[in-house]
């Protein structure tokens, strides 16, 4: 496979490799890959707004201690992979949130969910892997569950960290942490937005677990890396055109584990147990303390996780 691109080390973390790889939809995503080829394959998408980079190097390192190869990337519209452009008229979101809470239908987003899991089926194709693990967190879990779901060639075993099915009903997410994700910083200066992004991963992130010092250099690496809050709100917009996901978890036949924080109030840990409840046979599992982020103190117990399960 890495004879297929020109990779070259990543300016992030010494054990990863990083290209852009060009799809058949035109599309361009920039991924990362560490790890032995010959072994099996974890691939890793992230949420709303979530460059890979959020998937923290300790996570991904372990993995590949694990004796997996694991692949990150940045999705459509964020980070260093393909911009969408749409001009139209302005959506009314908080109309649009409201019809998705009850299940009703939206249209007029540049993309939808099922556009974000054909990229990722066709990375995979790009890339010549026939069948991988795949763990997908937050937007990045709903992504996996059409990925399962209607390309289940492409599939082995699933993992879904804080995620959810958005069925009707569901209890929404606390204002404060919604409001925090999809809001705008004060100014457009450098370190405005900086403040912005910290005070959203404080807002969303496990409480007392957070590292003030780690998270402002994060946000100030992320910022420097990519800015485009745009691309935020058109994934936001996927994920209100793209409803419910009842009918497909219904369908997936891999073997499934769900795992959830039990102090996210973005997605409620009602979210996840709607998820396991809705997939034939899948495990759920709760982590005490852990709230809608990966923080290095949760980093073992999850890789552990999704290890055991990964090779049952």
């Amino acid at each position: 496979m890495t004879n297929l691109l020109s990779l070259k080390t990543s300016p992030y973390t010494h054990f990863m490799q990083e290209a852009t790889v060009e799809l058949p939809n035109q599309q361009k995503l920039h991924v990362e890959i560490g790890g032995d080829p010959a072994n099996p394959t974890i691939l890793l998408i992230m949420g709303l707004g979530a460059q890979l980079l959020f998937w923290p190097d300790a996570f991904c390192k372990q993995l590949i201690d694990a004796g997996f190869q694991v692949i990150r990337f940045d999705n459509r519209d964020i980070g260093l992979s393909s911009k969408i452009k749409k001009k139209g008229k302005r959506l009314n979101t908080i109309k649009m949130m409201g019809r998705f809470s009850f299940g009703l239908s939206n249209e007029g987003a540049p993309y939808n969910l099922y556009d974000m899991a054909e990229d990722a089926k066709l990375l995979l194709d790009v890339l010549q892997l026939s069948k991988v693990h795949v763990i997908g967190a937050s937007m990045g879990g709903m992504i996996a569950q059409i990925l399962a779901a209607q390309y289940p060639e492409k599939v082995d075993r699933l993992g879904l960290l804080f995620t959810s099915n958005n069925q009707r009903f569901l209890p929404p997410p606390f204002p404060k942490q919604l409001f925090s994700l999809i809001g705008r910083p004060e100014n457009r200066d450098e370190e405005s937005i900086i403040r912005h992004s910290i005070k959203v991963f404080n807002t969303i992130g496990s409480p007392g677990f957070v590292n003030q010092i780690e998270t402002a250099q994060t946000a100030r690496k992320l910022y420097q890396r990519s800015y485009y809050p745009t691309g935020i709100l058109q994934q936001f917009l996927a994920i209100l055109c793209t409803g419910s996901l009842l009918h497909l978890d219904k369908q997936i036949q891999q073997p499934t584990i769900v795992v959830h924080g039990s102090r996210d109030r973005l997605l409620p840990p009602a979210h996840g147990k709607a998820v396991a409840k809705a997939i034939k046979n899948a495990k759920f599992e709760l982590v005490e303390g852990m709230g809608h982020d990966i923080q290095p103190y949760f980093i073992p117990k999850l890789v552990q996780t999704f290890v055991q399960y990964f090779n049952h």
